[in-house]
């Protein structure tokens, strides 16, 4: 099942602007209100859900308020209850509970999109690779070209905290990932050295081994062979013990921090593995990515035995640029070159390739070609996802998507777009809920912060923007026109 946006439907939907005034609020999210087709409302509406699937139900009912409380008026029942409503429900003890259930939380956060703004957090001269915020939200990270790593204090208002220079950069910071316990950060590049960093210090500057010690872990396992391969993802387990990376010679590696050595190295794909990420809190699963246009699901307990994968996903006919697991050991999304957004359900996994494509009749590279127009109608014969997602871009570099957190409720998918843009999908309807446009270069990442509605987006014009709702009383960033000829001047 595919989700397409044309350019009519772009220009419909526009610069979406949440309604939440109290006066029109109970008009607005009246699921039967189907008037305004750029509205929140009309991707609630039966006739535009087209997902039919179990993860469909499990979203709805995260986010599905009280029976009690969606009663407005006698024998009429709303899917969206209005905000007000809810609280005099809540007031009056409708459900009987004397409190808000965490469905009625989501009910109500899921209404605000974060999508006003933006403002500007800063503004370097080279570009934003990755970005980051910590597990409760209190730090954000973000990586760039130029060997700068920024932590941000949030709470302090988006106080620089620490900037690290990176050691031994190569090429680029191509990921970065903060430790559970936000005492940590590993750093990544063209590399097999991997530097691991305590962020915990007073001083906020980090030089390597003068102001903190920059440890090298190295992946390679084969000494003076540490220039092999670079690592383009790397992420910790939610324990803090292990790192999964993935790397350009096509492996899976997993370092153990207590025993300081790599505890399993897999060849897992025939091509750059571009994304890595552990499936849940457990860590036996991981997920994969590569530019073989492969998604792939290992489970440690049994790679000893089989030494194989777990179970491989197909349905994408470029690259894999990145991978966000749902947390749930179930559920995954992917970003692609082919353009697209896939969801995934593991339980629907082959145990090996069953098709191969045929050659392309065209020639094109994603880093400095669109992507042709005869190949936008292609489909995989063998589609095992639940849902494909499009509208966005993914040219030029690794483009990386999310599900948004657990306090809307994860109905959406979010992602950045080589066009400069924010996109954000609703995960059932497919429908984009949000556009946020900006950026003057590719936007290639971008983080929902864990529990507020803020959005932050880094760009290769080397800004870091800030999406919220309501908003903020700061100085909005400066507009575009001002923003070009600052960009000319550096």
């Amino acid at each position: 099942m595919y989700f397409r946006l044309d350019e009519a439907s772009l220009r419909e939907m526009g610069q979406y602007v949440s309604r939440l005034e109290l006066g029109a609020e109970e008009e607005y999210y009246d699921a039967s209100n189907t008037a305004n087709p750029s509205s929140y409302g009309h991707a609630h509406d039966d006739s535009s859900v087209c997902l039919d699937n179990e993860i469909s139900d499990l979203t709805r009912i995260k986010s599905k308020p009280n029976g009690h409380l969606s009663k407005i008026n006698p024998g009429k029942r709303k899917r969206c209850v209005p905000t007000v409503a809810m609280l005099a429900g809540r007031e009056a003890n409708y459900s009987g509970r004397g409190r808000f259930t965490s469905a009625d939380c989501c009910h109500v956060a899921s209404r605000y999109v974060p999508v006003k703004g933006p403002w500007l957090v800063d503004q370097m001269s080279s570009r934003a690779y990755v970005s980051q915020f910590s597990t409760d939200g209190s730090l954000f990270v973000t990586g760039f070209q130029g060997s700068h790593i920024r932590i941000y204090n949030v709470d302090k208002g988006w106080k620089v905290q620490k900037n690290i220079l990176a050691k031994s950069l190569r090429w680029t910071i191509t990921d970065t990932s903060l430790s559970p316990d936000q005492q940590h950060l590993v750093y990544s590049s063209m590399s097999p050295l991997v530097h691991i960093v305590g962020i915990g210090s007073a001083a906020t500057e980090s030089l390597a081994n003068v102001t903190d010690i920059h440890d090298g872990l190295d992946f390679s396992g084969y000494g003076d062979a540490r220039y092999g391969f670079g690592i383009f993802s790397v992420k910790f387990s939610t324990d803090g013990r292990e790192l999964v990376a993935g790397s350009s010679d096509g492996a899976i590696y997993v370092y153990d921090l207590e025993a300081n050595k790599l505890s399993l190295g897999i060849s897992a794909h025939t091509s750059d593995v571009n994304t890595v990420c552990f499936a849940d809190e457990g860590g036996h699963l991981i997920f994969s990515g590569s530019d073989d246009s492969y998604c792939k699901v290992w489970d440690r307990r049994c790679l000893i035995a089989s030494g194989k994968a777990a179970g491989i996903m197909t349905g994408h006919l470029e690259g894999i640029t990145f991978i966000d697991s749902r947390g749930d050991g179930r559920y995954f999304i992917s970003n692609s070159k082919d353009q697209s957004i896939k969801l995934w359900d593991v339980r629907k996994m082959s145990s090996n390739v069953t098709c191969d494509l045929a050659p392309r009749n065209y020639e094109w590279d994603y880093r400095w070609m669109d992507y042709p127009e005869q190949a936008r109608n292609l489909r995989h014969p063998n589609d095992q996802s639940v849902a494909t997602y499009e509208g966005h871009s993914v040219l030029r570099t690794l483009i990386r998507c999310y599900f948004s957190p657990e306090f809307c409720g994860q109905k959406y998918i979010y992602t950045g777009s080589s066009d400069g843009s924010v996109y954000i999908y609703d995960l059932v309807s497919g429908s984009i809920v949000a556009k946020l446009d900006h950026h003057m270069s590719a936007v290639r990442d971008c983080n929902w912060h864990p529990s507020y509605p803020m959005l932050v987006s880094s760009s290769w014009d080397g800004s870091i923007l800030k999406w919220e709702f309501p908003g903020s009383d700061e100085t909005p960033a400066p507009p575009s026109e001002e923003r070009e000829l600052w960009r000319r001047h550096m």
